[in-house]
This record gives C-alpha cells, structure tokens and sequence, in this order.
C-alpha cells in the first residue's frame, strides 16, 4: 500500500494486515454490524443501569449515592485497563484478545445479575470493566483496518454512533427491563448478545489476526494508575458524603491519589515498555482531543446519569418513563452520526465540533431554566436538541485524536482516547452528582431560612394542609419535603448550567488542533 493511500482523507483507522485485502460485500456488512454491536453493548453498560440506580439501592438497602458506585465502579476500572489495549493486542492479536474479552466480559455481566448484595454486584462490575476494557478500542481499530482509507470516515461515523447512542439507549432499555422484569436483567441482558459478538466476530475475522510478539509488562506503571486513579475516583464519590477535606479518609486518598499518580507520570515517562504511551500527548491533535473527549465525556455523561435520577427521586417518573425522557437524544444521532462521518474528511473538524459544543451549550443554558411545573414533553424536547450537539462532537474529537498518528500507534491511541472518555464519564457522574447534591443542600438550608412563623406563604400553606386533614407535624414534613424538590429542582437546573460552561469552554482548545486530520503514512503494507 502506497503512502499516498493511507494519507487519504478519512484515514482514520489502522491499515490492513499485511498480504490481504480490505472486506467488501456480505462480508464487510456483517464484521462492521458485529464489531459496532460489540462496542454498543459494552458502553451500553455504563448507563444501562442508570435509570434503576433508585431501585437497586432500594432492594440492596444502600442511598442513591452509593447506588452510583454501580456506574463509576465500572467505568472506572475499565478505564484503568483501557490503556493496556495495545500491549495486550500485540501479546495475544487483535482478533483473539477482542473475543477474549467479550466472552470474560459476557460472565462478569451473568455475575452482576445474580449478586445477591451491593458489594458482590460492585465486585462483579470491577470485573466486568477489567475484562470488558479491551473491546471499544479493539472494535474500532478493527473496524477501520477492513475498510479502505478513502471510506474509512464512514465507517468511523458508523462506530461513532455506538458512542452517541449507547449512553442514550442505555436508560431506556435498562428503564424497561427494570420495570417489566427486574433489574436483574439489566446485566443479564449482555449473555446472549455476548456470545453472538464473540463467535461472529471470531468467525468472520479469525484469518485477518495481527501478528503477535512478547513484551515485557509494566506491572508497576499498572499497580501505580490503578491505585491513583481508584483513590480519587474514591474520593470524588464519597468527598460530598464525608465533607470532602474536613475528613481525614478523603485527605489521605487525595495525598495517596496525587503520590501515585506523580509516580506514575515519572515512571512511565522512562520505562522501556510503559503500560501508558504518555509521549502520544507530546502530539499536539492528541492532547487536545484527549482533554476534550475527557471534559465532553464528563459534561454528557455526567448530565446522561443525572436527568433521570431527578426525574425519579422528585418528579414522580418511573424508570421507564425517565429512560424514554432520556431517549430522545438519540432521535438525531442516529440520523447525523452516519452523515457526519460520510464528510468529515470534506469539512474541518474543528468547526464540527464547534458546532456541536454550541448547540450543547445552548440547550443546557435552556434546560437550566426548568420550573417545578415542568412537564414531559419539554424535557423530553431539550434532550432532543441536545441529540444534535452530541452527534456533531464526539467523532471529530476522535478524528483530530487520532490524526497524524502511524498505522501501528492507533490500538494503543484508541485505548489511551477511550480511557479518556472512560475516565470523563466516571468522574463526570461522581462530579456532578456530587455538586448537584451540594448544591441542593444550600438551596434548601437558603429556602428554610425565609419560612418564619410570620411568613404568610409558609403559615397558608400549613393551614390548607391542616385543613386537609394532617397533624402539624405531618403538615411540617410536608411543607420540608416540598422545600427539598425545589431544592434538588435549582441543584439540577445549577448542574445544567455548569454542563453548558464545560462545553463552551472548549471551543478554544479545539483550534488549537492543527490540520490535515489524517493518518500518516506508515510502511510495510
């Protein structure tokens, strides 16, 4: 293959291996429809659960905070392993390890169906996140290596997809399920899709391997990112819960977190066979793709897991109803994520993306002014708007990550970039539930201080429940419970706006990326 060819525009995936020739036909169809499904089922689990957070911390007897250990656990421990995607592939091939860890991945979700306790379901989902980290970025370098580089932008748009719709289509299956059986069956939903991704994809790929060679691992550069990044994952879930630095457990995380990660940057920085190539973000459209898919991730997923939590705790939905509010954003990323990437090698990507955090920014600034009285269908319109942002940022974020990067650098790439989003999503959801319960707690502490016995609001309000039949301390705690859903009402309307900043934030990084947004050229194919 010429250098001319992988230079062409689109180029955004790996080359294929050497002596054989791209799919097309039946053949291509399929694979890409496997490796998309594998992919879709495996981000699928970072929100699938979402929408019966509420009902799992019910039936396992913890709070809605806890409960959100059962999103970050997960996507933070594949977020830990993501980065070992491409050692990994050159250890054991790219095929191989992909079905390895589908299959791995199938039986962790069985065991997070059957736990029969909260620190067995989050054990299963530590599992299910080391085994599974390895299946987004093998996906996508898969999927691009069967595709020629001048459609390599349409197949990218194709995978890109799974990234904008899972997270969407995730509540609403999990809201389902949930209702119409148990949320039992929101992990045990993965099995027979699984076991379909595994063999097809063995099947249809297992002649295309990628050579394998033994490299020494970094168990060190592993143990210190797994024991930084667990410890201020920690420290972000609980901080709200223990008063943040007033508590001597989050201050020593926070000291224990900064040490391992300070290490870490050193020693990967000058290890022979580091489990991070840290030197990737030395490439300028690397590191700002990077910081922008971890500030986006945190800004969507962040707001994807809180939505429908408000909408349960204080708005009377049901899970399903949550999700279905929630679904509509990915009305219009599935109409434009296949658009967007049939002409992303015809427009700068930049301006894509700029385009995408605006419309973001604009609909969380809208959707920042909800009132009490807030029905469905406006909820459910500003997701679908926000469906445009989403669809036109997260796949020319990947094209400038990965643009200008050798063949033979886009697996490893591809982990370090999904890390990333792994990483924005777990914190994210830690982040913003956090701030968003902070946040009601002023809100309310504000608003119980203006009700005074001289308050006229306040003494009618309590009268007309007195009339209807309560006892004064039921009317009290009536009159408490209204205050703490306008509370949560102003902390969701707050985190709405904070979303919108984030993304407007990043119109400046994102032209800081220098074009062509292509592939390099690499040798010996």
């Amino acid at each position: 293959m010429s250098a001319a060819t992988l230079a062409a525009p689109g180029g955004g995936g790996a080359a294929a291996p050497a002596g054989q020739a791209y799919l097309s036909g039946l053949p291509l169809v399929l694979a890409t429809v496997v490796l998309g499904l594998g992919s879709f089922v495996n981000i699928l689990d970072m929100s699938i659960a979402n929408v019966s957070i509420p009902t799992i911390a019910g039936d396992l007897g913890v709070s809605y905070t806890q409960g959100t250990w059962v999103i970050t656990s997960y996507a933070v421990s594949e977020a830990i392993m993501m980065p070992l995607t491409g050692w990994l592939a050159q250890r054991f091939g790219q095929v191989r390890l992909f079905v390895m860890a589908t299959l791995l991945f199938t039986l962790a979700s069985v065991l997070c169906g059957i736990a029969p306790n909260f620190p067995v379901l989050i054990a299963a989902r530590v599992l299910q996140g080391v085994f599974g980290a390895s299946m987004v970025p093998l996906s996508q370098s898969l999927l691009t290596s069967l595709y020629p580089p001048h459609r390599r932008g349409v197949a990218l748009g194709l995978w890109s997809m799974t990234t904008v719709l899972a997270p969407i289509v995730g509540p609403l299956t999990g809201g389902w399920l949930t209702e119409a059986l148990s949320w039992h069956w929101v992990f045990l939903i993965n099995l027979p899709f699984g076991l379909c991704v595994a063999l097809a994809s063995w099947n249809l790929l297992r002649h295309r391997e990628t050579p394998r060679r033994k490299t020494p691992v970094d168990y060190v550069g592993l143990a210190l990112l797994a024991v930084g990044v667990g410890a201020l994952q920690i420290v972000l879930d609980k901080g709200n819960e223990l008063d943040w630095f007033n508590s001597g457990e989050v201050i020593a995380l926070g000291c224990v977190s900064f040490v391992a990660i300070a290490f870490f940057i050193a020693w990967e920085l000058t290890d022979a066979h580091p489990v991070v190539e840290l030197r990737l973000f030395g490439r300028r459209n690397f590191l700002v793709g990077s910081i922008c898919m971890l500030l986006g991730s945190m800004a969507f997923f962040g707001t994807v897991v809180l939505i429908p939590l408000w909408l349960q705790t204080f708005q009377g939905y049901t899970s399903l109803w949550a999700a279905k509010v929630v679904s509509f954003g990915g009305v219009f990323a599935l109409m434009l994520g296949p658009v967007v990437g049939a002409n992303i090698h015809r427009v700068d990507a930049r301006a894509v993306a700029t385009f995408g955090f605006i419309v973001f920014a604009l609909v969380a600034f809208w959707s920042s002014g909800f009132t009490p009285d807030v029905d469905y269908w406006t909820v459910a319109l500003s997701r679908l708007m926000m469906g445009i942002g989403i669809s036109c940022f997260f796949l020319p974020i990947i094209t400038i990550n990965l643009s200008g990067l050798h063949p033979s650098q886009i697996a490893s790439a591809s982990g370090l970039s999904s890390f990333m989003r792994n990483l924005g999503s777990s914190f994210g959801t830690a982040i913003m539930v956090s701030l968003w319960d902070h946040e009601a707690t002023v809100h309310h502490a504000d608003m119980v201080a203006h009700v005074t016995d001289f308050d006229p609001a306040a003494i009618d309000y309590l009268a007309s429940l007195r009339a209807a039949g309560l006892s004064a301390e039921q009317a009290l705690a009536a009159l408490d419970n209204t205050i703490r859903g306008q509370a949560f009402l102003m902390a969701t309307d707050d985190v709405l706006f904070v979303s919108g900043v984030v993304l407007l934030c990043l119109i400046i990084p994102i032209w800081l990326a220098r074009p062509p947004f292509t592939v390099r050229a690499g040798g010996g194919h």
